[in-house]
Parts: structure tokens; sequence; C-alpha cells
């Protein structure tokens, strides 16, 4: 299928997404700079955060800080490069555009569909999650019906508009983001000895029980593993940004603090963790935040935290169901799917919603039907999806800086650092991260599986880009 014209704009003024014109419609810009940066500030604050990083500070010990303050340096690289090519070139297909620009549509292709498979599933693991914290509550309901109605509303939701989802994410961004610095306020207090009936641990969990490197570097090596995939959902400002009323400045402000609320939101709450609370409490495993909060005496910490993890799931099932919607959008405008899903109604790409809500539906019956292996398979096929992303945007980013900067100086409103160093540093990370993940039999499966996927992806990529050529030729 031959992919619609594109149009560029000054940086200057607010420019068409350069993937969405054509003549089916065209995306609104209906978000508001305060929905960019609260986005850009919520998408940091994910389930990961709250839950998962106990696995990894049972690997790693108090060495956590340090994995997430590595694997953060590297998100930032990778926030900054994707920043630069965003607010250069809004549009929103995000990084699966800029690959497209400088490696060929097969890049694009590849790109786009595996993060359309990988937050469609997403999407699925979260509305399970988000039910089974409902069932806590209310242990005579069923499953079904929870996924149900979290599906359809989001479904809803992203159907009416793209506004609604801004509002949506800005309030639940501003409830995560109270949380976590509710949470570091009070574990700053209790680190100080000034909360009633605390005593001021000093570096006795951080040094003791172990030291801080109490399982050496094999264990700091699982932690950083952990801490990376923590990280997932901070491409989706670059996808709203070309939604908004002004993309670069969007852009620009989002990549610029990204810095500080890296090293704020899970840096520092690390640290307040393992210095509040031994490394090795039985506690950490079902929550490390609810755990510290239990340890220093909050009440009703554990259902606080039940709280705000909920609404970090149904956060993430909301910025999915959008982000999968647009990026599923932008390749069809581009001739990289069926047609039909880039049609637009009312500024919204309603089919696609539909599709993407559609496939993470279908994930979640699989996760009830065959949990342990069909969905089982499904999440190993987009377990390193993320990393295989930021390898796309990392090598683009390397190419279309040269380019830029021949051709469009003016765009270069957001630069990557010491280009073209820290983006080489970034490259060499990504692929260091790839090598780790052999190491372990459960992410030598994951590697492997998404390996497949992205093969498989590339391989169609490959044969619709020279059947394209030779039809451009004939």
């Amino acid at each position: 299928m031959a992919s619609s014209p594109t149009h560029e704009a000054s940086p200057s003024a607010p420019p068409a997404p350069a993937d969405d014109t054509g003549t089916q419609g065209a995306l609104t810009h209906g978000l508001k700079q305060r929905h960019l940066s609260m986005i850009a500030l919520g998408g940091v604050i994910g389930a990961g955060l709250f839950v998962g990083s106990g696995a990894g500070i049972a690997a790693a010990g108090p060495a956590i800080v340090l994995a997430f303050a590595v694997s953060g340096l590297l998100v930032m690289l990778v926030m900054r490069m994707l920043g630069e090519m965003s607010a250069a070139r809004p549009a929103s297909g995000s990084f699966s555009v800029h690959a497209e620009r400088a490696l060929g549509p097969w890049a694009g292709f590849t790109a786009g569909w595996i993060f359309w498979v990988l937050l469609c599933v997403a999407v699925a693991a979260e509305a399970v999650a988000a039910a089974e914290i409902m069932l806590t509550w209310l242990p005579g309901t069923g499953m079904w019906m929870w996924v149900a109605l979290f599906m359809a509303v989001f479904c809803t939701t992203n159907l009416a508009s793209v506004k609604n989802f801004g509002e949506y994410e800005f309030w639940f961004a501003a409830l995560k983001v109270f949380a976590i610095v509710a949470f570091l306020v009070i574990g700053a207090l209790a680190i100080a000895g000034a909360l009633p009936g605390t005593d001021a641990p000093g570096t006795s969990n951080l040094t003791g029980n172990g030291g801080f490197f109490p399982k050496g570097a094999d264990g700091l090596i699982v932690g950083l593993l952990a801490s990376v995939f923590a990280y997932g959902g901070l491409e989706t400002v670059t996808i709203a940004a070309a939604e908004s009323k002004d993309p670069v400045r969007g852009v620009a402000k989002a990549v610029r603090t990204a810095m500080w609320r890296i090293g704020v939101f899970y840096v520092g709450s690390m640290a307040v963790i393992v210095t509040l609370i031994p490394w090795d409490d039985a506690s950490l495993a079902s929550g490390p935040y609810a755990a510290v909060l239990d340890h220093i005496g909050v009440p009703a910490a554990g259902e606080v935290m039940k709280v705000v993890v909920l609404v970090a799931l149904l956060s993430a099932m909301n910025a999915n169901i959008y982000g999968a919607s647009r990026m599923a959008f932008s390749l069809v405008r581009r001739g990289e799917g069926p047609r039909l899903l880039g049609r637009v109604s009312g500024g919204v790409p309603r089919l696609a919603v539909l599709a993407s809500s559609a496939f993470g539906f279908f994930a979640v019956l699989l996760s009830l039907w065959w949990p342990d292996t069909v969905f089982q398979w499904l999440l190993n096929m987009v377990g390193a999806a993320v990393l295989v992303v930021w390898g796309f945007i990392a090598v683009s980013q390397l190419r279309t800086r040269r380019k830029l900067e021949r051709e469009s100086p003016e765009r270069l409103v957001v630069r990557m650092w010491a280009f073209p160093v820290l983006t080489w540093v970034a490259i060499v990370g990504i692929a260091g991260i790839f090598l780790l993940m052999l190491r372990d039999g459960d992410t030598r499966e994951q590697l492997a599986a998404t390996g497949g996927l992205t093969l498989a992806l590339a391989l169609v990529g490959l044969l619709r880009q020279r059947r394209a050529a030779r039809t451009a030729n004939d």
C-alpha cells in the first residue's frame, strides 16, 4: 500500500504530525500543556515500581539503589535521544516514524508493531492485576466482571476524545505523584528519626546483614535487569505530544525534566526503602512501599498502597490503550497495516482504539484460559520488547542527528548530550543488557521469544519494503 503524504512544519509553530495527514481526517490537538506535564511525571510511576521492585531488592539488597541509578542513566539517554527527534518532527508514531525515516520502512514497521503488541499485552496484564486487587475487597465478585468493566471504561474514554484521555491521565498521574512524594517525605522524616515512635536507623540496614552488596555482582546484575523493566512507559509522552497544542515545547519540557524525575522517584524511593527496612525482610516481597509504611507504623498502610497500586494499574491501562491505538493509526497511515484502522472520526482513530482494546481483551482471555502456557508465551514474546524499541531509538538518532544538522539545524530545539559519544554509550548499554539476559534461564527464554518476534516482523517489513520498491519502479 502506498503511504500517505507527509508534511513538515517549522518548529516555531505547532506542526501537523508527520504521519497524521490524509483524506480520512486528522487527529486533533486536544491535549494541553498541563496534560503533557502530568503525563510525563506520572509516566515514570507504574505498578512495577510499587510492587515489582521488591524482587529487585531481594536480588540485589541495598545495591538496588545503584542498579536503579545505572539503569536510570540509560533511560535518560534514551529519552533524550527520543526527545531530540520528537521535538524536531512530532508524530503520533513517535520512534516508529523516526526509525522509518532513518533506517527504512522495515524498521518503522518492526519497531511500531512490536510496541503495539507490547502495549496490548500490558493492558491485559494490568487488567488482571487490577481485578485481583478488587477481589481482595469484594471476594464474592468475579474477576471477569472487573476486567470487562475496566476494559469498557478505558476503551470508551479513548473512543470519546483525546481530551478525555488527557484528563484521566492528569488525575491518575496527580494521585501517583502525590503518593510517591508523600512516601518520600514520610520516609525522610523516619530516616531522620523525626516521626513519633521512630528512631533514626543510620546506616545499619545499608552496611549490616551482608553489607551493601550482600549477593555480590550476580545480585547486582539481577537487580539491574529488574530495574530496567520498571522504567517502561516513558515513551507515551512523545506519542501524546503530537496531539498537543504545542508539540515541540511539550516534548522539550518533558525530556528536560526527566533527570530529576527519575532521580527522585526511583532512586530516591529505593534509597528510602533499603535504609528503613532490612533488605531481606519477608514483607518486601508483597510490596516494598507498604512494608516500609507498616514498619514505621503508618495506619492501614497496606490498604492505602493497594489503592495507589490500583490507580497505577488503571492509569497504565488508559495510557497503553491510547498509545497502542495511536501507534496502529500511525502505522496504517504510512501503509504498514490495514487501511481501515486509519480512519478518523471526531479527531479520534476509533477503529484503532477498538482493535487495540479487542487484542488486549483477547489476551486477558488467554490469561484466564491458559495462564501458564499460551499467555506465558505471549508475555515472553514482549519480555524484552522495550529494549528492542530503545535500540531502534538509539540507532535512529545516530543517523537522524547528522541529517538534521545539515538540512534543518533550527529544528534541534532539544539536543542529545555529548553527541555521538553518549549515543554510542546507550547502544553499548542496551547491547550489554541483552547479553546479561543470557545468563539467566527465565530472561534467556524472554530474549529468545522476543528475538523471534522481532526477526519475524523485520522479515515481513523487508519483504513489504522490497515489494513497494518493485511496484514504484514498474
